[in-house]
């Protein structure tokens, strides 16, 4: 049997000695997060894939995945990352998630990805001491720093969401 998505996140990750707890109800989404972890909506951090589009050598599209990590009480806006990325953006279905991150939607952690994903974290994070953010299922999740975030995701900081 294949390892769950969590466990291999804990594989991933083993080295920064994460607190992932496991909670009783799903948190799929940002809200059902907050609610169980007792956390402004604000504070979970939103793991999306989306592609950017861009004009390749040959004159074809190069299509990259890209991971968006926005706060729960935010939504990531398309004309705002399209200036960030400097391509066409288009939202990315749940294959090219899973291809991208090694995660299925609702449980991709914004870190410990098999392979490097470009990353882009809105800079309106920074109004919580804590975040949490999906740890490889919708039923498990970890605290972190914004600085953390940022360190361990190697992600850039932009105005991605509104």
């Amino acid at each position: 049997m294949a390892p769950s998505g969590v466990d291999r996140f804990r594989a991933a990750t083993e080295h920064l000695a994460l607190d992932i707890r496991r909670m009783p109800d799903s948190t799929h989404t940002a809200a059902d997060a907050a609610a169980a972890l007792g956390v402004e909506v604000g504070a979970i951090v939103k793991s999306l894939v989306f592609v950017a589009v861009r004009e390749g050598a040959d004159g074809s599209d190069v299509h990259e995945p890209v991971l968006v990590l926005v706060p729960g009480d935010r939504r990531a806006d398309l004309d705002l990352l399209a200036a960030a990325l400097d391509a066409h953006i288009e939202k990315a279905d749940a294959r090219t998630v899973k291809q991208a991150t090694g995660f299925s939607i609702g449980g991709v952690p914004p870190i410990g990805h098999p392979h490097p994903v470009p990353t882009l974290i809105d800079d309106s994070f920074d109004r919580f001491p804590v975040l949490w953010a999906a740890a490889g299922s919708a039923y498990d999740n970890f605290p972190l720093t914004f600085d953390q975030l940022v360190a361990w995701s190697r992600g850039r900081v932009a105005s991605v969401a509104s």
